[in-house]
């Protein structure tokens, strides 16, 4: 694409050199540069992109964009030089010029809040499924065209990676893309200049404020979503919804369950294995099942089933979709021949395993033992909180390690100990995960439920930045494989 279609208006830019260029294509990682490129060094975190920009022109690059006061360099003759104001922004917006806009071809679901995008994203994609409709989904757990899937590296793909996804699945004639918009990618302009038609708001709760650094900016980059999107739905029920619907400047739509809500769900009945309400079709009660336990799961139900029938979905797409949704490390039992109740799930936020474990408290009729940890080079500050959430709720906790990547794993239990240390709860520290995990279980008695937390689908553990394999879920059935043929009908602990 030419340069100048490129560049196209994007403000705050200026060019020295050639505008009518031919750009082969736009990268921002100096590695992936090749012959004819455009490299448009970002400011990062850990690295800064403008000490790789004579790495850039080694491989081939043609066109160089820089922040503006960020380089002081010369370009060697014949190279066009690009200043921005922000290069992120400049990113973002000359991804969607490159791949010619591609979510203007589809239409575009975004879910943002600090728990519960990945399972409504997965409602929305089954639904719409049921409607015949293709659909994409961009999240945590994987980025799928209709049945294919590729595996997710982070939440929200970088600028320039997310566009050629969209490009791809507009190509392949997706009629809506479901993702979820992490706060990051808010802050960091890699959705800017997305086409969002829906935006929805699930909740919020103290998460990443080692990147955000305060609550009041994370709120503010959630609330970015719905100053972009064309209508939204929220959900009531949060402390932060009616500040959200004060700032956005699309139509708000509410759902939940106690604040009088547009869109809301009576009669709940929750198990240990099902959630089940009636919500009104049409003037008609329908009575929805979904097969994952816990109020949240009702929460997320209601805000799947506005975006879907915004989007065209019938009562029946919807009772059918929700019915058969299954989300991987979400609420996800362990299947076994023990009789014993294993739940794998991703909670790994104060607030989230506040959430898994007060729902799990409602329907277990024996003890809640509870096996997680914190990851490193994350929010400390939500390491001692969650310690002293689990002491509250769990009858049992065994605190061990999760991801700890750069940090001395027994340092981070440690700083885990001090909130369980100002509760009554009983615990035990177990560093490594695996024996973490295969203690949980031989205690565990048949009414029990033993809620491995922190990890859900995720099938690593880094260390040192070394992905190890690691799957809590096939931990689990191993540990359970090797428990002994108890005679007691009650009880298979050692």
């Amino acid at each position: 694409m030419i340069l100048s279609e490129i560049l196209e208006g994007i403000e705050g830019v200026t060019v020295e050199g050639d505008l009518n260029f031919d750009v082969n294509e736009v990268q921002c990682d100096s590695r992936t540069v090749s012959t004819n490129d455009m490299f448009v060094a970002i400011q990062g975190f850990k690295t800064d992109g403008h000490a790789y920009i004579e790495q850039a022109l080694l491989n081939g690059a043609k066109v160089i964009a820089v922040q503006k006061g960020a380089w002081d360099g010369v370009l060697p003759e014949g190279i066009t030089l690009v200043t921005s104001e922000d290069t992120r922004k400049l990113l973002a917006l000359a991804a969607c010029n490159f791949y010619h806009h591609p979510s203007r071809e589809f239409k575009l679901v975004g879910i943002t809040g600090t728990k519960g995008k990945t399972t409504t994203s997965y409602m929305i994609k089954k639904i719409m499924e049921k409607a015949g409709k293709k659909v994409g989904l961009i999240g945590t757990i994987a980025n799928m065209i209709g049945d294919e899937e590729v595996e997710a590296t982070r939440t929200t793909p970088e600028s320039i990676d997310l566009q050629k996804l969209f490009r791809k699945m507009a190509d392949e004639k997706c009629d809506v893309v479901v993702m979820e918009v992490s706060s990051h990618a808010l802050a960091l302009d890699r959705v800017l200049g997305s086409s969002f038609d829906i935006g929805i708001f699930t909740n919020l709760s103290q998460d990443h404020l080692d990147f955000h650094k305060t609550f009041d900016d994370y709120f503010a980059a959630k609330a970015k979503l719905f100053t972009m999107c064309k209508e939204g739905y929220v959900n009531c029920d949060d402390m932060y919804a009616r500040k959200l619907m004060d700032i956005a400047t699309c139509p708000m739509t509410t759902f939940g369950i106690d604040n009088n809500p547009f869109v809301s769900a009576r009669d709940i009945i929750i198990t240990n294995s099902y959630s089940d309400f009636k919500m009104p079709f049409n003037k008609v009660m329908q009575r929805i099942k979904v097969n994952i336990p816990g109020r949240f799961t009702v929460y997320n139900s209601l805000a799947a089933i506005c975006a879907s029938v915004k989007l065209g979905a019938s009562v029946e797409n919807i009772i059918e979709g929700l019915e058969e949704v299954t989300v991987p490390g979400r609420s996800e039992m362990v299947p076994n021949d023990r009789n014993l109740t294993v739940m794998v799930d991703y909670a790994h936020s104060p607030a989230s395993l506040e959430s898994i474990l007060k729902a799990v408290k409602t329907y277990t009729k024996g003890r809640v033992i509870c096996v997680f940890g914190c990851g490193g080079d994350r929010d400390k500050i939500k390491r001692p909180i969650m310690g002293e959430i689990a002491g509250k709720n769990a009858a049992y906790t065994v605190i061990t390690s999760d991801n700890p990547r750069t940090e001395e794993p027994k340092e981070i239990v440690k700083e885990i100990e001090e909130g369980m240390k100002k509760t009554k709860g009983k615990y035990t520290v177990i560093v490594d995960r695996k024996k973490a995990i295969e203690h949980a279980i031989r205690m565990a008695k048949r009414n029990d439920l033993v809620l491995i937390a922190g990890k859900g689908h995720e099938t690593y553990q880094e260390v040192n930045g070394v992905h190890n394999h690691f799957d809590d879920r096939e931990v689990a059935r191993e540990a359970m494989k090797k428990l002994p043929e108890s005679k007691n009908d009650d009880i298979y602990a050692w």
